[in-house]
């Protein structure tokens, strides 16, 4: 995914010790592609040097408008007021990310890396992976660039544990919530200093197989997810598991069937204010190139709703941004007008949702082949990045402002 024909559909890309899968009728949508007025913008084009390259997670805003992401590096953006600057963090000598930055309870930033921590056995050449804290020192830095402090909370052990490769969420007692590339969801409990490593659900096969998007977790501490592959018709699922005093059970919501619905759920869900799920699949549909899906649950069932089906070879491999307007953000890995992804809008007005195209990437100092989560500042201006092309076809950190 680094070049711009290095990309194969539904297939498994192998890059040390990161994998990510490549792998209803559109009712009331209309198509609106370049009525709104937007402004794309290159914030930061890497080099492949200590500024790191190919960053495939999205990015994570904090109450001042920094950006906080991961490119082989953690990195943050800062705008100067005259333009954007880049600081690395901290280099991951052992890998890269694979999942956003996450801000935990304490202010702080917190990942997983799907290298390094424990080495033997299945993970004797690149290790099984860690989980990790990242802090500012303690005390001024006398030089620049001022690098953080690294403590790793967990090293996955082989076989067992799974290799980590999205991101994380905290409950509100500061556990942590993951999945990982040997098809298990875990939890990592922090009691008396130390972290604690608990298999919530391992899948396999019939209730779903590669849970490639991380969970997301309601008021009640569920847990909801996709699988891109398995389950009864092989092309997906979603998810929930529920706690109780006996372990957690899982509960299918829909699985995919990769017709008009789609198949290969990659990216992730989002909640609406209403407790409504929304996610992406990476294909199917009826124009073949992915799905934007809707599902609502009443009286202990979800209903899939179809709100969009894209045309091309590679949908959403991103999980959606919603604003508080209820209009939907994303991105597609090989669709729009060049093949090389896009950037869209999802506007909903009583029920009738119009798609408006933001941008198309031409794989040239734009980028190309964009797979992270969108972040959304205060005035709505969308920020993420595109894992391949750019200046020095290394990817890129985007920005689209109104």
């Amino acid at each position: 995914m680094a070049g711009q024909n290095a990309a194969p559909i539904f297939a498994i890309r192998l890059r040390p010790a990161t994998i990510l899968l490549v792998m209803l009728v559109m009712g009331t949508i209309t198509a609106a592609a370049g009525l709104q007025a937007q402004t794309f913008t290159v914030i930061h084009a890497f080099t492949g040097g200590g500024d790191g390259g190919s960053p495939e997670a999205g990015l994570t805003m904090d109450g001042a408008g920094t950006l906080y992401g991961t490119a082989f590096i953690a990195f943050k953006l800062r705008n100067s007021g005259s333009g954007w600057v880049l600081t690395p963090l901290y280099d991951f000598q052992s890998g890269l990310t694979t999942g956003e930055l996450v801000f935990g309870p304490n202010g702080s930033l917190y990942g997983t890396n799907p290298q390094g921590g424990y080495f033997g056995g299945l993970c004797w050449e690149y290790g099984c992976g860690l989980a990790f804290n990242l802090q500012p020192p303690p005390t001024a830095c006398t030089s620049a660039p001022c690098k953080w402090n690294e403590t790793t909370l967990y090293a996955f052990q082989d076989p067992g544990d799974g290799i980590p490769n999205n991101s994380i969420v905290f409950d509100l007692a500061g556990n942590l919530y993951g999945t990982t590339l040997l098809a298990t969801v875990f939890e990592l409990s922090f009691s008396g200093g130390t972290w604690t490593y608990n298999l919530i659900h391992r899948f396999n096969g019939m209730d779903g197989g590669d849970p490639y998007s991380g969970v997301i977790r309601d008021s009640l501490g569920n847990l909801y997810g996709t699988t891109a592959n398995d389950g009864p018709y092989g092309y997906g699922t979603v998810y929930q598991l529920s706690p109780s005093r006996s372990g957690w059970t899982i509960n299918f919501l829909y699985a995919f069937q990769n017709g008009s619905d789609g198949g290969s759920p990659i990216g992730g869900l989002i909640f609406d204010k209403q407790d409504n799920l929304y996610g992406t699949t990476g294909g199917g549909g009826s124009g073949g190139g992915g799905t934007v899906f809707k599902l609502t649950p009443a009286d202990g069932l979800w209903t899939l709703t179809t709100l969009y089906s894209f045309s091309g070879m590679a949908g959403s491999y991103a999980r959606l941004a919603m604003d508080a307007t209820g209009s939907l953000y994303g991105t597609t890995y090989r669709d729009g007008a060049y093949g090389y992804g896009s950037v869209f809008k999802l506007t909903n007005s009583s029920g009738s949702w119009t798609y408006t195209d933001l941008h198309d990437f031409m794989s040239g100092e734009d980028g190309c082949f964009p797979m992270g989560n969108i972040a959304l500042d205060t005035q709505g201006n969308l920020y993420s990045t595109a894992s391949a092309c750019g200046k020095y076809r290394n990817g890129v950190v985007w920005e689209i402002t109104h």
